[in-house]
């Protein structure tokens, strides 16, 4: 049953990682008010909202009363963003107020639930820390702030393992960016918020202290130890195996749960914008989704931040980021995977490997579903292949939307005289003749409509319409930001309230930005 009193929040990381943390306070607001809860996520949590929704529950989402036992921190971090490497990031203006046991942790059935029941309260917007940049307030803005709830939501609803918001606060404070903004605090949850940037920042400070000649030999062996027990139990080979058995377990767990969340963004056109190093957990969620968008129009090279100039994290170099990122990962267990640097090389490079592999398998999984040839035995990797190789030089010709093509795909019996997608407004248009025959072929080969609309989302947190529903939220009207988030969360179903989610916009919009919010 959800508590109707304040949840008590854990410091597990505060405890076990002093050298990783910064003990901190939220900095107070001026008129805080709750913009908006996510209940569902709340009722997983076993949070009463009622109770959240008073003034001792708004406390506790702005960081402002956390709990008689709980002990905030700062996480340090450090990172490679846009490949330049910055040895001390952090929490520069969030702070993690502590875990949260699910439910399930506290059945009294259940002796031993290790910690996989745990999850992390975080606050994105609390004020300034030790670890903010020159010039930084440390603050966040109302729109940023319900976008990454909305498009964690999204990504949730789709099936992609993702960081969620639990609440989104006005503080009454207002915030300066290129224009006076009403100022926001997000808390979010996640598995945890261990990243590559924590394991880069913990071997040069156990490196750094052990030229000064004191012993921090131990600090990435207890993050490895940390990570297996949190996020990839199935994978830890126990606390009794040598350490270069569990770091290579580690190594092995995070190089796969990359790999598959990766490519669950490419099946659904999503665009990170941002996968710097400090940005990709040890868990395999998805976060911090500041330029993010979802793709419209198929295009390999389709980039939508405002600060990714050179393209380095367009939509389809997105897997060649993550394993340049999970490279700089592996570089950071070289000291405990063997014992010369020769052989650790060797190892990492074996485990780095599997990436292609798992991100294969994962993708044609992906494609089969999307084209619903899950269940045809008959049909071999290499058809689906060829399907895909040769669908998507047509959409990217004929700048055909992502999203509605398959939905649309979807909904067509195989006699019909030619695919139609709808590519800006109702009526549907057709496709290109071009794709005649490749819809012929795949027609043929019997796929499962209804499989298809499973596998398919109907409708994705399209940029324009979401811009304009934060936009209205900034000047108090939260309408459409609801109406929007209730679509989102329901992705697969027709609805009729929201058509602007469903169709791309018109060709003469012009190119759409996307910004980080900071």
């Amino acid at each position: 049953m959800p508590t109707s009193v304040q949840p008590a929040l854990a410091h597990r990381f505060a405890d076990r990682f002093p050298e990783l943390s910064v003990a901190h306070d939220a900095a107070p607001t001026q008129h805080r008010t709750l913009l908006a809860l996510n209940e569902p996520l709340a009722a997983e949590l076993g949070l009463d909202p009622d109770w959240l929704r008073t003034d001792a529950g708004v406390r506790l989402l702005t960081g402002e009363a956390p709990g008689p036992h709980a002990r905030p921190v700062a996480q340090g971090y450090a990172g490679h963003q846009f490949g330049g490497y910055s040895p001390v990031l952090g929490d520069g203006r969030a702070l993690l107020l502590g875990e949260l046991n699910r439910p399930s942790a506290r059945e009294p059935s259940r002796a031993d639930t290790g910690l996989t029941d745990l999850v992390d309260l975080h606050l994105k917007g609390s004020g300034r820390t030790p670890f903010s940049r020159p010039g930084s307030d440390g603050l966040a803005a109302v729109g940023p702030m319900l976008r990454e709830l909305v498009i964690g939501e999204a990504l949730h609803a789709i099936g992609v393992p993702t960081t969620r918001a639990l609440a989104v606060a006005a503080t009454g404070v207002t915030v300066q960016r290129d224009r006076p903004l009403p100022g926001a605090v997000l808390s979010r949850t996640a598995a945890s918020h261990l990243r590559v940037g924590t394991f880069q920042y913990a071997a040069a400070l156990a490196h750094q202290r052990s030229q000064q000649g004191d012993d921090a030999s131990d600090l990435v062996a207890r993050l490895v130890d940390e990570s297996l027990r949190r996020h990839h139990p199935a994978a830890d080979p126990g606390l009794d195996s040598p350490v270069s058995e569990r770091a290579r377990a580690l190594l092995a767990a995070v190089v796969r749960s990359q790999a598959e969340l990766v490519t669950r963004w490419m099946l659904i056109g999503f665009v990170h914008g941002v996968m710097n190093t400090d940005n990709m957990t040890i868990s395999g969620e998805s976060i911090d989704f500041g330029p993010c968008a979802f793709m419209e129009a198929f295009d390999p090279d389709a980039v939508f931040s405002s600060i990714d100039r050179a393209g380095r994290y367009a939509f389809g170099n997105q897997p060649a980021a993550a394993q340049w990122n999970l490279a700089r990962f592996a570089e950071t267990l070289l000291p405990l995977l063997a014992g010369t640097t020769e052989a650790a090389v060797e190892i990492a490079q074996d485990e780095l490997a599997g990436f292609a592999r798992h991100q294969s398998r994962a993708w044609l999984d992906g494609l089969r579903a999307k084209l619903g040839l899950g269940a045809a035995a008959a049909v071999d990797d290499a058809q689906v292949g060829g399907l895909a190789d040769r669908l998507f030089p047509l959409l990217a010709e004929h700048g055909v939307d992502w999203t509605a093509f398959w939905a649309n795909l979807a909904d067509l019996a195989p006699g019909d005289d030619r695919p139609q997608v709808a590519v800006d407004a109702d009526p549907f248009v057709p496709v290109p003749a071009a794709l005649q025959t490749w819809y012929d072929e795949w027609a043929s080969l019997g796929p499962d409509r209804e499989a298809m609309r499973r596998a398919n989302p109907r409708r994705i947190p399209r940029n324009r319409p979401l811009d304009a529903a934060l936009t209205s939220a900034e000047a108090g009207d939260l309408a459409d930001v609801e109406r929007i988030l209730a679509a989102v969360r329901d992705p697969f179903t027709p609805r009729a309230d929201a058509p602007d989610l469903e169709r791309p916009a018109s060709p003469d919009a012009g190119p759409f930005v996307t910004y980080c919010g900071t």
